[in-house]
């Protein structure tokens, strides 16, 4: 699953990652090896992000159906056993 990134984002990703470059490196480099970069970077990375958000959503959704289970429990009415 490749996840595109919109042109304004990319943009802005690549003015950040030749900023790097020139303040970190001390090397200039231009807005197609930027792009380049970056689109490598989310090739290699992106499918461990994804990965971990997708863990992190599904942690999150048990806590909140546990949050509802115990929810219900609490609208329990008391009923009298007979005997």
């Amino acid at each position: 699953m490749k996840v595109e990134i919109g042109k304004p984002a990319k943009a802005l990703l690549v003015a950040r990652i030749r900023d790097y470059f020139d303040d970190e490196l001390g090397q200039e480099i231009g807005a197609l090896p930027a792009e380049l970069l970056l689109d490598l970077m989310s090739e290699l990375i992106g499918p461990y992000h994804y990965n971990q958000g997708l863990r992190d959503a599904h942690q999150t959704f048990i806590a909140k159906m546990d949050d509802v289970a115990d929810a219900v429990y609490l609208l329990e009415k008391p009923v009298e056993e007979r005997r």
